[in-house]
């Protein structure tokens, strides 16, 4: 990541704040980067990923074998709900698959830059309440 490492440590010397992995699947490459480009521009989530994959699943009774695009979004854990609202307002799916995983221990300084990135004062900050 080339984005200058904010200080060891906030004003109040709280600890770095608990960050989570948010998953989910898109049909297409140009529908990924869309809900990767918002959630970002949002403020809903610092840096997003997104890797080809394919998924096998049953849906209507019927096995499914799809080539998808998984996005992974690098957030605050207290975010996850705001994340997860804007993503089922957003996402093409009937039922995406949305679900969560925690981070840790992970790289202090690269803790602090995700919350900065995802905090109000973070710049392009949009976030829907």
């Amino acid at each position: 990541m080339s984005a200058p490492i904010p200080p060891d440590g906030p004003p109040d010397g709280s600890p770095a704040p608990a960050l989570i992995a948010v998953f989910t699947t898109l049909p297409e490459r140009a529908a990924a980067q869309a809900l990767a480009r918002q959630m970002v521009e949002r403020g809903l989530a610092a840096c997003a990923q997104i890797s080809e994959v394919e998924s096998f699943y049953r849906w209507d009774g019927r096995l499914q074998q799809e080539g998808e695009f998984r996005l992974l979004l690098k957030t605050r854990a207290e975010l996850y709900a705001a994340l997860e609202q804007a993503l089922r307002e957003l996402h093409p799916y009937e039922l995406p698959a949305i679900h969560a995983q925690a981070l840790g221990p992970v790289y202090e300084p690269y803790a602090r830059w995700v919350a900065a990135q995802t905090a109000p004062a973070a710049p392009g900050f949009q976030r829907e309440g």
